[in-house]
């Protein structure tokens, strides 16, 4: 395994765009992932948490990724969602992942059961031992319960080549700051992004490695501009920037899921997709669109 690390910078976890009937839309679909390659980002995770994975079956699920992989078509690195309540279904996921030739796949832990760590263990273990794939590491304690702490990750590090990074989305520098010198220190190849996007220059300052963010969708340049002034040392820049993306968190909280906000934001940015998401999540009303666009307009990307 290379230890040169493989991921960086800012990668988008890409909405899911249905058309207003509920069907997959290839064309909004195309028409998002052509507007983030052409803002320049680093790579492109499906199948997230905004990827509504969560709502969806095992054969959406590869339908989706199968179409991901095919128009991205090495534009730039493509990242699969595998993550599942049950191993099998994850490993399965993680395999087609590779058949189609996906570049790595991101594995949320299971979201039901609090799993000892001999368990937790095994089920990161099985599916890195089920393809050649590299493995990103998906933590988002709020929604799953269950934290993957600095000494587990550094574990399956030490046990797995290709389990090569983190996706870090917990509210807490310190949590990424642990992260960063307990795994990061060890093993300078793993990469840490963090999850949420206020997070993203403190993360940068601790030698992390990036953000996979929400808005990310609706406004790449952003955090790109951020990173990319970081990188050529500009930290002034990078601060006065930072200072906008602060402001984006708000949005959501304006309904939860948050889906659909992200997908309004979107449409309210210029692009010209569909905002349905699939159940239990909602339409938003009037008001809660109104909310956004007052977010947006305060932060000047409107």
């Amino acid at each position: 395994m290379n230890k040169d690390r493989q991921f960086s910078g800012i990668i988008p976890p890409v909405s899911t765009i249905f058309t207003d009937r509920g069907a997959f839309d290839e064309q909004g679909m195309a028409t998002l992932i052509d507007f983030l390659i052409g803002a320049g980002v680093d790579g492109l995770f499906f199948l997230g948490t905004g990827g509504e994975f969560s709502q969806m079956s095992a054969d959406e699920r590869k339908q989706i990724a199968e179409f991901a992989v095919r128009h991205v078509n090495h534009r730039v690195p493509v990242l699969i969602g595998v993550g599942s309540t049950n191993s099998r279904e994850a490993v399965q996921l993680s395999r087609h992942a590779a058949q189609i030739g996906a570049d790595a796949v991101v594995a949320i832990n299971p979201y039901y059961w609090q799993l000892t760590e001999k368990n937790l263990l095994g089920y990161y273990s099985d599916i890195a031992q089920s393809m050649a794939l590299p493995v990103i590491l998906y933590n988002f304690p709020a929604l799953t319960g269950q934290d993957l702490h600095p000494a587990l990750v550094k574990k399956l590090v030490g046990q797995h080549a290709n389990i090569v990074g983190i996706k870090d989305t917990i509210d807490s520098v310190a949590h990424l700051r642990e992260m960063i010198v307990t795994v990061k220190g060890e093993y300078p190849h793993f990469s840490v992004f963090c999850g949420y996007d206020d997070h993203l220059l403190n993360t940068l300052l601790l030698g992390g490695d990036g953000a996979i963010s929400a808005s990310a969708n609706f406004a790449p340049q952003l955090s790109i501009e951020i990173y990319r002034a970081f990188i050529r040392e500009d930290r002034a820049s990078a601060a006065e920037l930072h200072q906008t993306l602060l402001q984006l968190p708000l949005l959501y909280k304006i309904d939860s899921p948050f889906i659909n906000v992200i997908k309004e934001a979107c449409r309210l940015c210029g692009l010209n997709i569909s905002t349905w998401s699939l159940p239990p999540s909602g339409p938003l009303n009037p008001q809660q669109k109104e909310s956004i666009k007052e977010i947006l307009n305060r932060a000047g990307l409107i």
